[in-house]
């Protein structure tokens, strides 16, 4: 299963973006705080439980500077994944940012995950939007 998020444009230039993302401690600000708990975290990988879809940990395993974050599913979750968030420079100093979900989802579990997977990978692009308004 693939889920491609709405392209966002970020208020500020591709290689701070960057340097926020590359960090892991940054994305607990990314999430929605009435969702998650449990959230632990370092440079290079993060866990948390995410209410109604259990625990969720992510790691950096690659990237290319200013442009690509490679993350992959990380200790206990309900399945496989991968996340590429990607980032591009755009006119006037801004940036734009978009993520793609790949996961190894079976077709019963892809129909009732879809829909909410969409929305919360949605919500942090947005929420990376909110962080750089000037």
């Amino acid at each position: 299963m693939n889920i491609e998020t709405n392209r966002q444009i970020i208020n500020t230039n591709q290689e701070e973006v960057y340097n926020f993302l590359i960090d892991m401690n940054n994305f607990e600000q990314l999430f929605p705080e009435d969702k998650i708990n449990n959230w632990e975290s370092t440079e290079e990988t993060c866990t948390m439980k995410i209410k109604s879809m259990g625990n969720l940990g992510l790691k950096r395993v690659a990237s290319t500077p200013n442009s690509l974050i490679y993350l992959d599913s990380y200790g206990k979750t309900p399945f496989k994944f991968t996340l590429n968030i990607f980032l591009s420079e755009k006119e006037n100093n801004n940036s734009e940012v978009y993520i793609i979900f790949e996961g190894d989802i079976n077709p019963f579990m892809k129909m009732m995950v879809e829909k909410p997977l969409t929305d919360f990978f949605n919500s942090l692009v947005k929420k990376l939007a909110k962080i750089y308004l000037v």
